[in-house]
């Protein structure tokens, strides 16, 4: 019963919608609230301030309000420890189903005061403690678990800390328009499809035995029959002869073509073909339903692979694009009905004029 309560109250007395631009810690949005070592503290002060008022100690008075003023202190710094910190949103590399996201936050300490014990965390209790020295930088890695495939959010988190004393609790609220590209988890290892295109363009040349190629520069090992001898007279650096052989290269990964199950067993199928297929240099190309990208070998092909498998049947576009897309097109709306209604007005002014 409670929980829902207290999600809504903080819904609505602190910030929700995400953030684009750097955040800068002001009075504004650390909020502070004693500990429940602080409340204890708090109760024992006061009835050391009854024992003092009942017994006139003048030493206890003392004791008193010297603790007191200790724990002013400890609110100040707690206050201290975390304003004017600058914090931007790094860029979070994607990840496989089943693995840790890394999200990473950039903090600014521009003042002369270290900061001590910051603790990041988010709903789920996941937190790191980190320290902050003078006129410094540091990048801070935060980890979810991405337990599915798609963009996951790094969602609000939350900045805390109790120093120096643990008596206040001072935190404030992130929430940045920061996601992670999760990619499917990859299936066991299994054999790929078979080669394709065995002639023609689908062929691409490897080293091999067949056809010269070409001279190298000689390296320690190489056999001696394959040493041009001829460049070797010629009293020039030791050269070797380069041979070649076509290899039919292009390999379909088809969804049509694997096994019958589920989509998401489909997707786990063809991420572990691609990576098998680029760890092997391989040239590949994939088919969905609802795409196809031509064969390729390099690793920013392996990546769109992979990506197209992370996002097959949701929407491409991360959720701050689609976002902003959603308000511009509101803002021209309104812009449009704006502007109708001036049009409508100005003839049944000239009219009644």
């Amino acid at each position: 019963m409670m929980s829902p309560l207290r999600q809504q109250f903080r819904n609505w007395a602190f910030r929700r919608n995400p953030e684009a631009g750097p955040i800068v810690l002001n009075q504004r949005r650390i909020y502070i609230l004693p500990t429940r070592q602080g409340l204890f503290f708090g109760f024992v002060l006061a009835l050391m301030l009854l024992g003092d008022i009942n017994y006139n100690l003048s030493l206890g008075y003392v004791l008193t309000f010297l603790l007191a003023t200790t724990g002013a202190l400890s609110m100040l710094y707690a206050f201290r420890n975390m304003a004017q910190l600058q914090v931007t949103a790094g860029r979070a590399e994607p990840v496989f189903a089943g693995e840790q996201a890394s999200f990473i936050l950039h903090f600014h300490n521009d003042t002369d005061l270290p900061r001590h014990q910051l603790v990041l965390h988010a709903r789920d209790g996941h937190q790191t403690t980190f320290d902050l020295p003078a006129r410094q930088a540091s990048a801070i890695a935060f980890r979810i678990p991405a337990t599915r495939r798609g963009w996951l959010a790094s969602g609000q988190l939350g900045l805390y800390t109790e120093f120096p004393l643990g008596l206040f609790h001072a935190w404030s609220y992130l929430h940045f328009e920061q996601y992670c590209l999760v990619y499917p988890q990859p299936a066991a290892a299994s054999p790929l499809p078979a080669a394709t295109a065995l002639h023609g363009t689908g062929m691409h040349s490897q080293e091999g035995d067949e056809d010269f190629a070409g001279l190298r520069n000689y390296q320690p090992g190489d056999a001696l029959p394959r040493i041009a001898w001829k460049t070797l007279a010629r009293e020039q650096e030791p050269q070797v002869k380069k041979f070649s052989a076509n290899q039919g290269s292009e390999r379909w990964l088809d969804w049509s073509l694997l096994p019958a199950a589920g989509d998401e067993r489909k997707l786990e199928l063809l991420a572990r073909q691609v990576l098998d297929a680029s760890a092997a240099q391989l040239h590949y190309g994939l088919r969905l339903p609802e795409a196809e990208l031509p064969p390729d070998s390099s690793p920013a092909h392996r990546d769109a692979c992979l990506k197209a498998l992370a996002l097959h049947g949701l929407d491409h576009t991360p959720p701050a694009v689609r976002r902003q897309a959603d308000t511009s097109g509101q803002h021209l709306a309104a812009r449009i009905a704006a502007w109708a209604g001036r049009k409508l007005r100005t003839p049944s002014a000239g009219k009644s004029q």
